[in-house]
């Protein structure tokens, strides 16, 4: 059964104004590149929690503040942990992170900072909780819960309002919650924009599953550098709504990753993690219609990973 979302503009619109007190209103800034002035980047890595994840964490837990007593858990990488827990924080409300044993220890320490209790379990585990959730009230869901998509949805309402003929949003694909609450807003606010999904060659499952009609069970890595990004598949609840609003994928390497990393640090002095520097790698072998909006959707990357990457390197 796929997963229900309003496409109204109001409910858009709605989240926005409940997450204002916790969630940043990030720039919209242009690309330094050779050859086109039409790029622009959604600095999500400027949050503070360092992705845009408390926007959905924020949205989903202020629609449950009757739970902040009891507490609630979630299962994530990282990201949207911290969007809960420091929205838990300032609701009094406890929140408990399930973790993938790969997940970065710089996501981890973040966590443990802004008080969530974090227990780590393998992949495997950490996926099922994803793809088979169960009917706990407490569990919000990371990716397909209706209020995290609406609170992503609030970044197309933005670009929006910034650059109201944007043409191109490319957005990096993980559960997919990202690319489908964006593009969900976009429809709902009456713009034709295509949203693009970005994947890696460490594991794409919606370039598999729509090249298969349906999702379908892939090689994936979960050790490389970029996490938070790809998985074994698509969630089933996710692929009705990725199929119907996502425009596109659009598959980068690990080295494109890492040189965008490097240009992101270099010229415009953003750190920005894999996943969201995934959207930037897509840009130069591909011609999409601009304007093209990038989606730096966190800057949680490994200081060591950093200083490798820096130095010309892939981690």
């Amino acid at each position: 059964m796929g997963t229900h979302i309003d496409l109204g503009l109001e409910i858009f619109a709605a989240a926005r104004d409940r997450i204002r007190p916790l969630a940043l209103r990030t720039p919209l800034l242009r690309l330094q590149v050779a050859g086109r002035t039409d790029i622009y980047l959604k600095c999500e890595n400027l949050q503070a929690v360092g992705s845009f994840k408390i926007r959905c964490g924020a949205n989903a837990l202020l629609r449950r503040r009757e739970l902040a007593p009891s507490g609630v858990f979630t299962a994530s990488a990282g990201n949207f942990a911290q969007g809960l827990a420091y929205a838990g924080r300032a609701l009094g409300c406890p929140v408990t992170s399930y973790v993938p044993e790969t997940a970065a220890a710089s996501k981890v320490e973040a966590l443990k900072r802004l008080g969530a209790r974090v227990i780590a379990v393998p992949y495997g585990d950490w996926w099922a909780m994803l793809a088979q959730p169960g009917d706990d009230p407490a569990f919000i869901h990371p990716v397909t819960d209706p209020d995290v998509l609406a609170g992503n949805g609030t970044i197309g309402l933005e670009i929006l309002e910034d650059l109201p003929d944007a043409a191109t949003i490319l957005a990096p694909y993980g559960g997919g919650g990202l690319s489908v609450g964006i593009a969900a807003a976009l429809r709902g606010a009456g713009s034709d924009a295509r949203v693009v999904a970005c994947e890696t060659e460490a594991g794409a499952p919606l370039t598999a599953a729509r090249a298969a009609g349906g999702p379908v069970t892939i090689d994936f890595n979960p050790r490389t550098f970029i996490t938070g990004m790809g998985g074994p598949a698509v969630l089933p609840s996710m692929w009705p709504l990725a199929r119907a609003l996502v425009a596109d994928t659009a598959v980068v390497s690990l080295s494109q990753v890492a040189g965008a990393i490097r240009l992101l640090v270099e010229r415009h002095h953003l750190v920005v993690e894999g996943a969201g520097a995934a959207t930037v790698a897509a840009v130069p072998d591909r011609d999409f219609p601009g304007p093209v909006v990038c989606i730096l959707s966190g800057g949680h990357l490994d200081p060591g990973h950093l200083v490798t990457i820096l130095q010309g390197g892939v981690p």
